[in-house]
């Protein structure tokens, strides 16, 4: 179909994808239970539009140059990391506020913190930032494209339009989710300082591992 080889186990292995834990996902959790859905959906739009852009490079062969080269390789590597760190310390800083001012913060202060957050820009730049996710979208897509189908482009769209429709069925679910847990971190500031410093510490471990991975 369109030159794309073996649908059903793109699919399967698809669905496995999506479902790993990742920076992204936790993100778009994180802020739909602090903020609620339409800004979760911001998040999500920041995520798909960063997922377009590397599949559009994939498609164009840039991750395997990201392969090849080692420095490059490095460059942006150490580039994510560096990024996912300063989240990280950013959430714990918050958590650390959250928890000192538990008892008399007001809700207009409390609101004044994450309204500067832009969760598209930073869920948009957390997902180009993940060479790692650059090398696989290559090394899966790939697998399924008709080396001779005539119009290659064609494939990786159908292939990322389905990548695209399952990244949106889980970060709904994510969202309206998250949104369920906001009720109950906005009554407990002890339970919302403690949810924010342990997905810095997430980030931070994430930071962690893309600063460990090899091309």
């Amino acid at each position: 179909m369109l030159g794309v080889i073996d649908l059903p186990t793109y699919l399967a292995g698809l669905v496995l994808i999506v479902l790993l834990p990742g920076p992204n996902s936790l993100y778009v959790l994180s802020v739909a239970a602090r903020r609620g859905i339409r800004a979760g959906y911001t998040a999500a739009a920041g995520v798909w539009c960063g997922d377009t852009v590397l599949m559009t490079l994939s498609a164009a062969g840039v991750a395997s140059l990201l392969q090849a080269n080692d420095v490059l390789f490095g460059i942006v590597k150490y580039a994510g990391a560096g990024y996912l760190t300063w989240l990280a310390v950013g959430m714990m800083r918050a958590a650390w506020g959250m928890w000192r001012t538990r008892r008399e913060q007001p809700r207009h202060e409390e609101e004044a913190v994450v309204t500067d957050e832009r969760p598209y820009r930073r869920a948009f730049v957390v997902s180009l930032f993940n060479p790692k996710a650059i090398l696989f979208f290559v090394a899966f897509f790939v697998q399924f494209v008709d080396p001779g189908y005539a119009y290659p482009a064609l494939s990786f769209v159908v292939l990322g339009a389905f990548a695209q429709l399952a990244s949106f069925l889980y970060l709904s679910a994510l969202i309206f989710g998250g949104t369920k847990l906001a009720t109950a971190f906005r009554r407990r500031k002890r339970l919302s300082a403690t949810a924010t410093s342990a997905a810095g510490v997430l980030f931070l471990g994430f930071a962690v591992k893309l600063s460990l991975a090899s091309a």
